[in-house]
């Protein structure tokens, strides 16, 4: 029987020294994932340089029986990337696999390691008068391979799509060591399954993704950003309706928040300040995309339109940003509410989405519901107007205890508000995935015909249920995918 030493051993002769780490001061900081609400523990640390290692390693793990947890910028919010506290799994990040395999400038097409970087993507990209089209708050942080594990979403949906769209092509290691390799890109390709998507958004729990092709756009030559204060959710989205029948082709954000996340940002960034003046219900963050030559009327059209607006007393005020400096100011606002808001007070988070034309309805009905429901708590809506998804908090009562209240009144609470979202005929999870965080409420709720596919293609591909166990897909004491 092969004893721990052995398999740590084996791992670094494929991996090295520096490859296989097992301390535990240098594991603890990967033990535990971004909000803090799970800690695991974890026999080590494995980190290749490049696919052929991913995949032998792999195979070693399935040779001994070694769960495996991928983890990319650690930067999850639902601990998909953290293990369990048993102690007997191994983390697998690909970090040092962060080089790009080939750039294809004139096919605006990148091929790239999992373990990049998306902020560093972003700057290689731009030097070649490229951009990839999504960004979100953690962006210095997260990896492309986690991002696509997640299906990853951010502030670009609106016009872009999610992570799923700006995938071409790619590479993963399966649970039995053998490498899929589908980097290729092809206009038509109609044999069969398209396999690549079965990988996209699955947590890490059918394959390890160790590459990918990506789309690229043309640079943006100038954006028009502008911050408007309304007085009601609904006015937001009437804006947003407005925005998109004259600003079809360049409107590429609309991001709300209402002011007690502009409270909490300001007082998180104490260099920061409000772009308006005065006190208002809800603020909107519109970005539209547009080319010099087009920038200077496109201002001009989105000042009268804003100008109307005010005159309408459908708005309540407005500024546009005069330069990339305050343009970058503005949205540092936005992609600090996350941060800000898990400073100030113990919460429990629900990336949610409902059809986007009901968004407004949802916000304006689910939260006074929560707080009746739940005595001294406070419901705090913010997020993607466009596509309807909606960071739905719920802030605890002046006198509940931290790490307690989340664990108990907090998923009380929780499953409240995803049976709220299910009624409306939205999702319990928009962009952060399922994780280990969600896992029984998707089981409780989703659709039992949908969950019988999902385990029957994780039985298929990880029949052993060593990759990313205990996330995503509910498995049974034996390892297999469970029916309940």
């Amino acid at each position: 029987m092969t004893t721990i030493p052995q398999f740590v051993s084996q791992a670094r002769e494929i991996l090295g020294e520096r490859g296989f780490i097992s301390d535990p001061d240098l594991l603890e900081p990967w033990l535990t994932d971004w909000r803090g609400r799970f800690t695991g523990k974890a026999l080590g640390l494995a980190s290749p340089v490049h696919t052929q290692e991913v995949a032998a390693f792999v195979k070693l793990c399935g040779e001994h029986g070694v769960p495996i947890v991928p983890q990319g910028g650690n930067s999850g919010m639902v601990g998909g990337a953290t293990p369990d506290e048993g102690g007997t799994s191994v983390l697998l990040s690909l970090r040092r696999m962060n080089t790009v395999r080939d750039f294809n400038v004139e096919a605006k097409q990148i091929v790239v390691d999992a373990g990049l970087v998306l902020q560093t993507l972003h700057e290689i990209v731009e030097e070649k008068g490229l951009r990839f089209p999504l960004t979100l708050g953690g962006k210095g942080s997260a990896t492309i391979g986690g991002l696509i594990a997640t299906n990853a979403g951010g502030t670009q949906v609106l016009r872009h799509g999610t992570m799923r769209a700006q995938v071409l092509g790619i590479e993963a290691v399966l649970a039995d060591g053998q490498v899929f390799d589908a980097l290729t890109t092809l206009k038509k390709d109609n044999r069969g399954f398209d396999l690549k998507q079965l990988l996209i958004g699955s947590e890490g729990t059918l394959g390890v993704v160790t590459g990918a092709t990506l789309q690229l756009l043309p640079a943006i030559d100038q954006r028009v950003v502008a911050w408007v204060g309304v007085p009601s959710i609904h006015a937001a989205r009437a804006l947003l309706v407005r925005l998109e029948n004259k600003f079809a082709e360049e409107l590429e954000g609309f991001e709300v928040m209402p002011t007690h996340c502009l409270a909490s940002v300001l007082h998180h960034l104490p260099d920061a300040r409000s772009p308006l003046e005065g006190e208002h219900a809800w603020h909107a963050l519109i970005e539209l995309v547009v080319s010099n030559d087009a920038a200077q009327s496109t201002r001009e059209r989105l000042e009268t339109l804003l100008a109307d607006e005010l005159e309408a007393e459908s708005i309540e005020d407005a500024v546009l940003a005069t330069n990339e400096r305050q343009a970058e100011d503005f949205w540092l606002l936005r992609d600090s509410v996350a941060p800000a808001e898990k400073e100030i007070a113990p919460a429990v988070q629900h990336d949610i989405s409902v059809p986007v034309a009901k968004m407004p309805d949802f916000i304006e009905a689910a939260g006074p519901q929560v707080e009746d429901r739940f005595p001294g708590t406070r419901a705090v809506s913010f997020g993607h107007l466009g596509d309807g998804n909606i960071h739905f908090h719920v802030l605890a009562p002046s006198d509940a205890v931290r790490g307690e209240w989340e664990r108990n009144e907090g998923k009380i609470i929780s499953s409240f508000v995803y049976d709220l979202t299910t009624q409306w005929g939205g999702s319990i999870s928009a962009e952060h995935g399922i994780g280990q965080m969600k896992i029984d409420e998707l089981s409780r709720l989703n659709d039992p015909v949908a969950l019988h596919l999902m385990r029957s293609v994780k039985k298929a591909l990880d029949p052993r249920g060593l990759l990313n166990p205990g996330k995503l897909v509910a498995v049974d004491s034996d390892g297999l995918p469970s029916a309940a």
